[in-house]
């Protein structure tokens, strides 16, 4: 009996241990903001989180993703499967300076929407006939993955050189 208490126990130190682990391990992407849609009476409420990251391959491009939050007791513990539901925008925001090659279909995103299986990625294309990025979020599953996704398009153009002064016709 005391070695079968010994055995659960080094069993449950060691969930404990992952669970830590795997919360210590999850990025900080730089939430932009968040809002309630559900109030949950224990843990938090479900929310849309909008979070901002970077391509890391595209400098002068930033993308917001909205991505649905599963709240309550589950969700206060990290361990709450969240829906596939997620929306992206991405922009150009400085001068595109690409580093590298790009590769179709190259993973710019990733982040777990359950504790195991699941996983919201974005992924990046090149349409060099129209010279756009173009940026796909979606959700994947181990077994079985979701076909609702979000797409946003950036053209690859020159920055404005600054603020246009007007010139005055000579008399």
């Amino acid at each position: 009996m005391r070695r079968l208490l010994l055995i659960l126990g080094g069993f449950a130190g060691l969930i404990v241990v992952l669970f830590v682990w795997w919360i210590a391990s999850q990025p900080d992407r730089g939430t932009t903001g968040e809002v309630s849609t559900k109030f949950r009476l224990l843990g938090p409420n479900d929310k849309i989180v909008i979070d901002a990251f970077d391509d890391p391959k595209v400098t002068g491009v930033a993308c917001h993703l909205a991505r649905a939050q599963t709240g309550g007791i589950k969700g206060g513990l990290g361990v709450a499967e969240d829906t596939s539901d997620a929306s992206i925008a991405c922009r150009q925001v400085g001068p595109i300076r690409i580093s590298g090659s790009l590769r179709d279909g190259e993973q710019v995103f990733d982040e777990r929407r359950s504790l195991i299986f699941k996983h919201l990625q974005v992924v990046r294309f090149h349409d060099r006939e129209r010279n756009v990025l173009v940026y796909v979020a979606y959700s994947d599953r181990v077994i079985e993955g979701s076909p609702k996704n979000s797409i946003s398009s950036v053209p690859v153009m020159p920055w404005p050189a600054g603020p246009a002064t007007a010139q005055t016709p000579a008399p």
